[in-house]
C-alpha cells in the first residue's frame, strides 16, 4: 500500500503531462483549421454598370478616359485623355473640397466621391472628411451629396469617410469610414446606403476599410475589404442586400507593412491588389508611387488556396 502511495504523485504528473500535452495538439490543429482559406468561389472579370459623365462626351472628348485622383498636377480631380492621357479636362471649381480619395460611377455618369487629406491640414480639413460628394454627370457640377455627422476626423487621426463602391444590383452605395480607429484599435464603420433616399439601411461596425470592391462569384456576392490595420484582404457575404456576419480573411501579404488601397478583378480568378504603406497618418498619402507596390492574387479552385505574386 505504502508502495503505491509513494509513486502517486509520479501518475499524477504524468496524467497531467499528458492531458497538456493534448491539448497543444488540440489547439495547434484548431489553428490549422482556423487558418484553412476560406472558399470564395470562382469569379471572373464581368461589365459593370458604370458609365462616364455626360459632359465629357458634349465636350467631345474621346475614349479612352481616366479618372485621375493623384494629385500630382491637378487638385481635386482631372480627367485624363489622348494619347498617354497626356490631355485633362479639369475645372476650378473642383479644387473647392480639397482632396479626393476613391470614386464610384453609376449608370447615369454621376460619380461619388470621398475625401482624403493631403500633405498638411487646414482649418476645413477635418470638416471635409465626413461628406461623400457628388459630381453631376451632365453639369460638372461638385457638391456635398451627404454628410454622415457622426464621422469626426481628428489631428490624432484625419481620415473619416476612405471608400466607396457602388452597388449596381440596387442602386445604393457601400461606404466605409475609419475615423474612431487606430493602428491599435480597430473601430471603423461600413454604411450602405440608398442612393435614391439617402437612407443608411446598414452599419456594419468594428471594421476598418481602406478599400472596397464588390465581387460575385459561384459562392454568391461579397464585399471586398482591404483592412486597414493588418496587410490582409477581407470579404463579407452580402445576400438580399446585406452584409451578413463578421468580415473573413480571405489572404495576408508577405509584406506587414503594407495595406490594400485598391482591389481590382481582372480576369478568371484574378485580382490586383494596389498597397501602400498605412498608420492612419498623412504620411503614407504623401508617399510616391515607388511607395506603392502591385500584387496578383489568383484563386487556385484545385487547391482551394490564394497564390500572391508581385506584379
Amino acid at each position: 500500500m505504502y508502495s503505491l502511495k509513494r509513486y502517486f504523485p509520479i501518475v499524477i504528473a504524468l496524467i497531467i503531462v499528458f492531458i497538456g500535452a493534448l491539448w497543444t495538439v488540440h489547439k495547434k490543429n484548431s489553428s490549422k483549421v482556423q487558418e484553412k482559406p476560406f472558399n470564395i468561389g470562382t469569379f471572373t472579370r464581368t461589365r459593370g454598370c458604370a458609365r462616364h459623365p455626360n459632359f465629357l462626351a458634349k465636350l467631345r472628348v474621346p475614349q479612352p478616359v481616366a479618372i485621375d485622383l493623384s494629385q500630382k498636377r491637378y487638385k481635386g480631380l482631372a480627367f485624363l485623355y489622348g494619347r498617354e492621357l497626356n490631355q485633362a479636362v479639369h475645372l476650378k471649381t473642383w479644387e473647392e473640397f480639397d482632396y479626393f480619395s476613391t470614386y464610384a460611377l453609376d449608370p447615369k455618369g454621376n460619380i461619388y466621391l470621398t475625401p482624403m487629406p493631403f500633405v498638411s491640414v487646414k482649418e476645413k480639413t477635418f470638416e471635409f472628411q465626413k461628406n461623400i460628394y457628388f459630381l453631376d454627370s451632365n453639369s460638372g457640377n461638385l457638391s456635398v451629396w451627404m454628410s454622415l455627422d457622426e464621422v469626426r476626423a481628428t489631428p490624432n487621426n484625419p481620415f473619416g469617410v476612405i471608400a466607396v463602391v457602388y452597388d449596381c444590383d440596387d442602386s445604393t452605395i457601400w461606404v466605409s469610414t475609419i475615423d474612431e480607429s487606430s493602428y491599435d484599435k480597430g473601430r471603423g464603420v461600413i454604411y450602405h446606403i440608398d442612393i435614391a433616399s439617402k437612407k443608411i439601411l446598414q452599419s456594419v461596425k468594428g471594421v476598418d476599410a481602406l478599400s472596397l470592391t464588390l465581387l460575385k462569384s459561384s459562392k454568391g456576392k461579397f464585399l471586398l475589404m482591404g483592412d486597414a490595420r493588418k496587410s490582409q484582404l477581407l470579404a463579407i457575404e452580402i445576400r438580399e442586400g446585406r452584409a451578413l456576419d463578421n468580415p473573413i480573411k480571405l489572404l495576408k501579404l508577405p509584406n506587414t507593412l503594407e495595406h490594400i488601397r485598391k482591389i481590382k478583378v481582372r480576369g478568371e480568378n484574378l485580382l490586383e491588389l494596389q498597397t501602400i504603406p498605412f498608420s492612419y497618418t498623412l504620411i503614407a498619402q504623401t508617399s510616391g508611387e515607388d511607395d506603392r507596390r502591385y500584387y496578383r492574387a489568383i484563386w487556385n479552385s484545385a487547391t482551394l488556396s490564394w497564390e500572391i505574386e508581385n506584379k
